[in-house]
C-alpha cells in the first residue's frame, strides 16, 4: 500500500500563508488608496508611456465577464472565492513544502488575490480596477494587484505542473534505462 504521510504545518505548504496575507493587505490598500485620491471613470495618470492609473469598477469578473448579469455575479463570485481559497488551503496544507515550493507560493498569490477581489464585492458590489495598459488609442481592461496576484499564481501552478511533468518524464527514461 502506497500511503502517504501527511507533512507537519512547518514542512507543509501552508506556512507559506503569509504570501496571501500580504498579498490581500497590498491589493486593499492601493484599492483605498485609488478610491480616496482618484476618480471613478474620469481621471487618467500617465505612469509610463504604456501605463495609467484609471480608477473603474467592475461589477463582473475578468475583462468585465458576467459585468450586466444582473447583480447574482456579486454572491456568485464571492462565493466562489471562498470556496476556491479553501480549496487551496486544503491543498497547501497537504502539500510538502520541501518538494513544491513553486507551487505553493502560486497557490497562495491566488488565495491572496481572490479574497482580495471577494471583499470588494462584498462591501461595494463591484471590484475596484485601476491598473490600465494601453498602446495607442487600444486599452487592456483594467485590472489590480488581485488580478495581477491570480494570474502570477496561476502561471507558476502551470509552471510547476510543466517542471513536474518534465521530472516524471526523466524518472520513466532513468528507469527504461537501468531496466526496471
Amino acid at each position: 500500500m502506497n500511503e502517504q504521510v501527511r507533512p507537519t504545518i512547518l514542512e507543509s505548504g501552508i506556512r507559506w500563508l503569509w504570501i496571501a496575507a500580504l498579498t490581500l493587505i497590498a491589493d486593499q490598500l492601493t484599492k483605498i488608496w485609488i478610491q480616496l485620491n482618484v476618480v471613478v471613470n474620469q481621471e487618467y495618470i500617465a505612469l509610463l508611456p504604456f501605463l495609467n492609473i484609471h480608477h473603474t469598477g467592475n461589477p463582473g469578473a475578468a475583462f468585465s465577464f458576467c459585468a450586466d448579469c444582473g447583480g447574482a455575479q456579486r454572491w456568485a463570485f464571492s462565493v466562489l472565492a471562498v470556496v476556491v481559497s479553501i480549496v487551496l488551503v486544503v491543498w497547501l496544507r497537504r502539500l510538502p513544502l520541501a518538494n513544491h515550493k513553486l507551487l505553493t507560493v502560486g497557490l497562495a498569490l491566488i488565495v491572496g488575490g481572490a479574497l482580495g477581489n471577494m471583499i470588494d464585492r462584498v462591501y461595494l458590489g463591484h471590484v475596484v480596477d485601476f491598473i490600465q495598459v494601453y498602446r495607442g488609442n487600444w486599452k487592456f481592461p483594467s485590472f489590480n494587484v488581485a488580478d495581477s496576484a491570480i494570474s502570477i499564481g496561476a502561471a507558476l501552478v502551470i509552471l510547476d505542473s510543466l517542471r513536474e511533468m518534465q521530472r516524471e518524464r526523466r524518472e520513466r527514461r532513468a528507469g527504461k534505462v537501468t531496466g526496471q
